[in-house]
């Protein structure tokens, strides 16, 4: 059975940092493009970030885009979101998904076929 873990999430200042994993079991991915996306309360689901098969073509939300780092090890079927100078904003639920017969990036949740249960980030003082 195909599964996604998140961990990394916690409470962090704003200015401050955190990383992200996902880690996938039940078969690879690494023919799959995979991707963040994040809800915060009343809020819709909303992009954050998306990674092709290989790792060598990534797309950001306009919102992250020179914060947050996506990156994956395939040999570890692992996919990290690294988040820089986090603002309160950023605050939310975050949560990893998988295309099942995809390699190219997508914004869309309806792209993805498999998700994570989640980890909470809040960004406060």
């Amino acid at each position: 059975q195909e599964q996604l873990v998140e961990s990394g999430g916690g409470l962090v200042q704003p200015g401050g940092s955190l990383r992200l994993s996902c880690a996938a079991s039940g078969r690879t991915f690494s023919s799959n493009a995979m991707g963040w996306f994040r809800q915060a309360p009343g809020k819709e689901r909303e992009f954050v970030a998306s990674i092709n098969w290989s790792g060598g073509y990534t797309l950001y939300a306009d919102s992250v885009k020179g914060r947050f780092t996506l990156s994956r090890d395939n040999a570890k079927n692992t996919v990290y979101l690294q988040m820089n100078s986090l603002k309160a904003e950023d605050t939310a639920v975050y949560y990893c998904a998988a295309r099942r017969n995809n390699a190219a990036v997508a914004r869309l949740p309806s792209s993805y076929d498999y998700w994570g249960q989640g980890t909470q980030v809040t960004v406060s003082s």
